[in-house]
């Protein structure tokens, strides 16, 4: 059966946003144009970089519209030129205006990485590993202008491993998200869509902006607490302590049944299997750091070159 194409625009930013970008190509949509972000200075050198999503629509030999402000009069008239049926959204980084959220027949459809209405926001991937969630998903929604409070489409839910980073979701989340919005923009066309109105759940988890310095351990906290800390911010922006004045990273770790009298922070044993930590309730095992200026590795090769006074502690601050 041929498949029903659309005239689309699609607005992203992110790594996520690459894969629904090309799901969108090999369906053979046609892609109007590409609206990114503004190109940014990194580096050392503050050389002027484009978005993953920018990229991949050059490499496609796509048209690309990066404004300042998407509210710009000028910038809404040139994507009503385009006469797109639908506008696709994945993690874009700009409110959507009214003009441009009801420019499109089908309006604009975002892709959002958790199981609405939970997990609103900026975060939603890092917040469900942190918070020990069972599982996750991706939410096809018809953006209104509130904040994910569209009406939903599709939803695909998805188990959380044991050992589920930030990473390791985001990479599981972008794949699901490609194939929903390609099935979800047929049922669009062909008038197949449901359209679900967002429960009112009071309170509903709410997935705020990321920042490093969440990543600062405070060992106070029970240990799997912190463990799951560990993951969410894994790789970025990372978690991370003070080892005698200097920044360790942990970039994986695991809660052991071990009893210690020690203190919050306190190293009270090291072997070939980890350092071991007391928590503000249990214990966790350091299996793989970053010692600043140093390269990652397992805490057994990290304990040959650094050796760890027991009592030594970990801490909030170069102390």
């Amino acid at each position: 059966m041929r498949k029903t194409k659309m005239r689309v625009i699609f607005m992203g930013t992110p790594d996520f946003a690459v894969g629904t970008l090309n799901a969108l190509v090999e369906a053979d949509h046609e892609v109007l144009a590409v609206v990114t972000q503004p190109d940014k200075p990194r580096g050392r050198g503050k050389n002027l970089c484009c978005t993953p999503v920018k990229e991949e629509a050059l490499r496609h030999g796509l048209a690309v519209c990066q404004p300042k402000k998407v509210r710009d009069p000028e910038f809404i008239e040139t994507l009503r030129q385009l006469k797109p049926e639908a506008i696709v959204v994945v993690a874009f980084g700009q409110i959507i205006p009214k003009e441009i959220l009801e420019m499109a027949p089908y309006g604009c459809l975002n892709v959002h990485a958790s199981l609405l209405p939970k997990y609103r926001g900026a975060a939603p991937i890092q917040w469900a590993v942190i918070d020990g969630e069972k599982e996750s998903g991706v939410t096809i929604m018809r953006m209104d202008e509130g904040l994910d409070t569209g009406d939903m489409i599709s939803r695909s839910v998805v188990s959380l491993d044991p050992k589920e980073t930030g990473g390791s979701l985001f990479d599981k989340l972008s794949q699901v998200g490609a194939k929903l919005l390609v099935e979800t923009l047929e049922q669009v066309k062909n008038g197949q869509a449901v359209y679900e109105r967002q429960p009112e759940q009071s309170p509903t988890a709410y997935a705020s902006m990321i920042d490093k310095k969440m990543g600062n351990i405070d060992w106070t906290m029970p240990a799997v607490k912190i463990e799951r800390l560990i993951r969410g911010l894994s790789p970025w922006p990372s978690a991370y302590t003070f080892l005698e004045g200097k920044t360790l990273k942990i970039w994986a770790a695991r809660v052991v049944q071990e009893e210690t009298t020690a203190r919050p922070g306190e190293i009270f044993h090291t072997d070939k299997r980890g350092i071991y930590v007391a928590a503000g309730e249990g214990v966790l095992c350091l299996d793989e750091v970053q010692l600043e200026g140093k390269r990652r590795m397992a805490a057994a090769d990290f304990l040959r070159g650094c050796k760890i006074e027991k009592g030594t502690r970990l801490t909030m601050n170069k102390e």
